[in-house]
């Protein structure tokens, strides 16, 4: 009964939705360095707790907290860049489902990492809370 679901139109509410274009969202490239030790599996946490972008239905902010961990196979993520690429976004209008894709795309074409979990916990927001999660294993 379920199975045969109708979608409803998208964007009933008739909004001017404006998402940023891949290719126009001049993004700081990531940079790596070499990880000396391959074939041991470390997990590296990094929590980014000031992330912000524009949601593409207000053009308000939206603030979060981005949570990624991963395991290096040949390259590590260079601090300074993962700190500028993050504050790149902040003219970005993406919406929270299509950001963490964006995210971990970008880092496994930056370090081909073994493996990858990315958490993105934005604050409530019209009495919604909305936690985006994603991950990588390399095949």
């Amino acid at each position: 009964m379920l199975d045969n679901v109708s979608l409803q139109p998208i964007n009933r509410q008739n909004l001017d939705i404006r998402s940023t274009k891949r290719e126009e969202m001049n993004l700081f490239p990531l940079d790596t360095f070499k990880y000396e030790f391959v074939g041991r599996e470390i997990w590296i946490d990094f929590e980014i707790p000031e992330f912000t972008a524009i949601c593409p239905f207000s053009d308000f902010p939206d603030f979060a907290t981005i949570k990624l961990k991963y395991v290096p196979n040949e390259r590590c993520i260079e601090l300074k860049s993962l700190k500028m690429y993050i504050n790149s976004f902040r003219e970005v209008k993406i919406f929270h489902e299509h950001l963490l894709n964006v995210i971990l795309e970008d880092f496994i074409a930056a370090c081909d990492p073994l493996k990858v979990e990315i958490e993105g916990d934005f604050n409530v927001r019209g009495n919604i809370k909305t936690v985006v999660r994603a991950s990588y294993t390399k095949g």
